[in-house]
């Protein structure tokens, strides 16, 4: 057989793997992600709680607002309106308790709290 005919008749075939390869990647970036979101106690705890606007708001006032603004509209921190849009809860918990974009400081409040302030944060 012709050289130019092998490579033609395993074309489709280097496609097909192609496309499985791009499932499956996604397939586990999904699944870490789920992981991810599922195994820390901390984010499940915050979670399955309810959250209240009023006290996520004193706790905002408390902890945020000397960076980013009374209203959230940024300071020295990024203005944090609209910012459900842009991050999901999984990773607003994480970018509060975690502290690694400096300055921002590590904060760890009770899940209750979390709570609080996360429906404060989507309430935005």
């Amino acid at each position: 057989m012709d050289n130019q005919v092998l490579k033609e008749a395993s074309f489709p075939y280097q496609a097909a793997l192609s496309i499985l390869a791009a499932i499956v990647v996604a397939f586990l970036g999904l699944l870490g992600f789920y992981q991810f979101r599922t195994v820390d106690p901390y984010v499940q705890s915050v979670l399955t709680l309810h959250g209240d606007i009023a006290q996520g708001n004193a706790i905002f006032q408390m902890n945020c607002a000397g960076c980013h603004g009374t209203f959230a509209d940024g300071l020295v921190g990024p203005s944090l309106r609209d910012v459900s849009s842009r991050k999901s809860e999984v990773s607003m918990i994480h970018q509060v308790i975690s502290g690694r974009t400096p300055p921002m400081p590590q904060f760890q409040p009770s899940p209750q709290e979390m709570a609080d302030l996360l429906r404060y944060l989507e309430s935005l």
